[in-house]
């Protein structure tokens, strides 16, 4: 991203001059703020652009085409990927509960239940949007940037349109409104694989999953996995619009692009995670 790109010009610059005493030295009272104001004004840019994405589209009918497109590569593409993840991970999760956790003194049917909720109440949401921010926010950054370089967006915006609108807002709704399907069919697919170890690798009895999977059942914690995909999900869509939107260079500018889509959209999740399992539960 281009204000990183400043940042580290700005403190190169700064502790080389200082190496040889070049400037007077500096106080670290003035590098934190120099940095407080280098990351506000990057938030500040963020917030400016979400406020032109959000916007009300000027044409509805071109605005659904390409939120039905949207939905289609960001998530139909990706229902493959997650529910190949999601399979070995809940018969992987399975196992591990099985032959290292479980002891003689425990119910037979422990491995089933913490299978269900590890499934449910981390990998499906936020494990999973992790492995999504890499996959689906370095397409968008990457997509996005290309198409600043090659100067697409500015013939849109020359055009009269709201480039922003047309898009990013897209992005995010369509992100967002696949998410949920997304963590169910992750659910799904892990108690897929944690049977495949009790028929196919007869590491436990069916019987014995299956009550797990059943004991002490919590329905809210379902809804708690969807409405933190729905808030992660809208940080890797528009974190990932706003690293490539505001792109300047060529082609490998494009690349540091996606990186930083791909570092920034993950260290948000993490950080949303804990305040949202906080405040969920």
């Amino acid at each position: 991203m281009v204000l990183f790109e400043k940042q580290k010009k700005v403190i190169f610059l700064l502790f080389f001059c200082y190496s040889h005493n070049l400037i007077v030295p500096l106080h670290r009272k003035c590098i934190f703020t120099m940095f407080l104001i280098n990351y506000l004004q990057t938030f500040g840019n963020y917030l400016v652009l979400m406020w032109r994405a959000i916007a009300i589209p000027d044409r509805m009918r071109m605005f659904g085409k390409q939120y039905v497109k949207e939905m289609a590569s960001l998530g139909v593409d990706s229902i493959g990927i997650v529910l190949l993840i999601s399979f070995f991970i809940g018969a992987v999760i399975c196992i591990q509960m099985k032959l290292n956790i479980q002891s003689p003194w425990m119910p037979r049917w422990v491995s089933g239940y913490t299978t269900r909720e590890i499934m449910l109440l981390e990998f499906s949401s936020s494990i999973m949007c992790l492995i999504l921010a890499g996959k689906v926010g370095s397409n968008i950054a990457s997509e996005l940037g290309t198409m600043r370089v090659t100067q697409q967006i500015d013939a849109l915006d020359i055009m009269g349109v709201n480039s922003a609108n047309y898009l990013i807002a897209p992005k995010i709704l369509g992100l967002m409104t696949l998410m949920p399907a997304l963590v169910i069919f992750a659910d799904v697919m892990g108690i897929v694989g944690a049977y495949a170890t009790a028929y196919i690798g007869q590491i436990l009895t069916p019987d014995d999953l299956t009550l797990g999977l059943q004991h002490s059942f919590n329905s809210w914690f379902v809804w708690m996995s969807i409405i933190k995909s729905i808030v992660f999900a809208f940080i890797i869509a528009s974190v990932s619009s706003f690293c490539g939107y505001t792109v300047e260079g060529g082609s490998v500018e494009v690349g540091k692009a996606s990186t930083s889509a791909v570092v920034s959209s993950s260290v948000l999740i993490l950080f949303a995670d804990v305040f949202l399992t906080q405040l969920l539960s």
